[in-house]
């Protein structure tokens, strides 16, 4: 059974219907933890999110940070700053470039990179990203890939490169709202991206995280959506780290409007919920938040961080002028990395630069 099948069970069920159509017990204690009258009961949630997480991996938060190959896209996603559609200035990094970005990240002490690019195979194919791999991999200990989905065997061809770490977002788990949102390009496709996670489990990555933009539809239904998908990995890959992250719309036009906004408690109990219901999930928050709001989360749950993010392509060696600065998303926390480590030290917790040996 894939987890397209676990989701066309229960689309069409609304969030007050799942907690008499579930037999599994354990996803109905998740319902409970994310429906309206468990509002009452979050710091009750956030001591036993607390303890589970302090069971599970201790006072310990990993960093890692984004770099940005390429902003070429051929998908024309509403809420997207590299839409095609935008007139921005294209740019892919050069090796020369992708190397200096590298150099750069590497002096921070940070070994953990995620590395991003458009949707766009023609001007980012698979043999561009493996050059960059193979510049990186004498920067960093573990490189993870936020690009468009590929089969199971062009994952494989990434890992033997070098490549340990694959992220993919649903975007949003409601198929209608999917098809409204991506009206054009090759990310359309809903199930093809919905099975890449499994693809790149089945493949070998070492780590898959996955997640929803928060904003799009109901917080609960995607809470739900995303709990179960990540239980379903777990459950089928047993040798792989599964995550999830929460990030939350921000994007560049201000005459863009989230259609569903998430509070931030809303948010928490979403978070705490996870955290209760998947133990040994890995959590991440992303710079898309204020400094103050991710600082309050540490220790209720969050395993991941991102710092001293950029969202345009080159953004800390290239010279930024015209239009090339133009990037992604909006970020909320500028701190640069020795400042979130600060603020790290100062709740008691261990910022986790480097984790792990390649061997």
């Amino acid at each position: 059974m894939s987890y397209y099948n676990i989701y066309n069970k229960y689309k069409n069920l609304g969030f007050d219907r799942l907690s008499s159509d579930v037999e599994d017990r354990q996803a109905r204690q998740f319902i409970s933890l994310l429906s309206p009258t468990d509002e009452k009961h979050l710091e009750q949630m956030a001591q036993m999110a607390h303890d589970i997480t302090l069971r599970n991996f201790g006072r310990t938060i990993q960093l890692y940070t984004p770099l940005y190959l390429s902003n070429y896209c051929d998908n024309q996603c509403v809420y997207c700053g590299f839409s095609a559609k935008n007139d921005i200035e294209r740019k892919r990094l050069t090796l020369d470039e992708v190397g200096k970005e590298a150099e750069f990240i590497s002096s921070t002490g940070l070994k953990h990179i995620l590395i991003l690019t458009g949707e766009s195979p023609e001007n980012s194919p698979i043999g561009y990203i493996k050059d960059c791999v193979r510049i990186l991999r004498n920067f960093f200990i573990s490189i993870s890939i936020e690009i468009y989905p590929l089969t199971e065997d062009e994952y494989a061809e990434l890992i033997s490169e070098g490549v340990d770490g694959l992220t993919i977002y649903q975007e949003t788990y409601d198929e209608a709202v999917y098809k409204m949102m991506h009206p054009a390009g090759p990310k359309s496709d809903y199930r093809f991206r919905l099975d890449a996670a499994e693809r790149g489990a089945k493949a070998g990555m070492r780590s898959v995280n996955i997640g929803v933009l928060l904003g799009l539809a109901d917080w609960r239904m995607e809470a739900f959506f995303l709990g179960l998908h990540a239980r379903y990995l777990q459950d089928k890959f047993h040798d792989v780290e599964i995550g999830v992250s929460l990030p939350r719309i921000r994007p560049i036009s201000s005459n863009y409007v989230a259609p569903r906004p998430i509070s931030d408690r809303d948010m928490v109990q979403m978070m705490l919920a996870l955290r209760v219901y998947l133990p040994r999930l890995g959590i991440t928050l992303s710079t898309r938040e204020l400094p103050a709001f991710r600082d309050d989360l540490i220790g209720l749950g969050i395993t991941r961080m991102s710092a001293g993010s950029t969202t345009t392509v080159g953004g800390r060696t290239l010279k930024e002028g015209g239009r090339r600065a133009h990037p992604q998303f909006g970020i909320l926390d500028h701190r640069s990395i020795g400042q979130i480590k600060a603020a790290l030290e100062r709740k008691g917790y261990q910022p986790v630069l480097k984790d792990w040996v390649r061997v």
